[in-house]
């Protein structure tokens, strides 16, 4: 069994959100990642992007996530799910000024990205857009 609290798990950071997974795909057999995330207000929106093999769940549990899904921009707040299928562009940022917190569900697991995007992001300036792109593509997305 493993327990964490909010704001507690293993814990990684880029783009100025804050990430805690509290589960991994070592720990469901590569099934799922879970992560409890923390977007900053008027946080950095990743790139648009598509995943070739894996669904991808949100669930907002505090203030305001702007999603951006195939052809539709909504605004999702607490208790707002969506779930975005293997091929669909998607992208999100919290576009409010205070900060927003949600679950991230990954299937199969994706915890092994966001410790690359850790190390992408450690420097005090903003990665190259190509060098984050390469990362994305070496775990089976592309822009979108």
């Amino acid at each position: 069994m493993r327990r964490w609290e909010s704001g507690q798990g293993l814990h990684y950071s880029a783009r100025g959100s804050e990430m805690w997974f509290k589960a991994i795909s070592a720990d469901t057999h590569d099934h799922f990642s879970l992560m409890e995330r923390t977007l900053p207000a008027r946080g950095a929106m990743p790139p648009s992007h598509r995943h070739s093999h894996n669904v991808e769940a949100y669930f907002v549990l505090d203030g305001t996530v702007e999603f951006r899904v195939a052809d539709q921009v909504f605004e999702g707040s607490q208790g707002t799910f969506v779930l975005v299928e293997p091929g669909e562009s998607h992208t999100f940022a919290n576009t409010s000024d205070a900060s927003a917190r949600l679950l991230v569900l990954h299937s199969p697991g994706l915890d092994d990205y966001f410790r690359e995007l850790e190390l992408l992001w450690a420097s005090s300036e903003p990665p190259p857009l190509d060098a984050q792109l390469a990362l994305m593509r070496r775990h089976g997305m592309e822009p979108g």
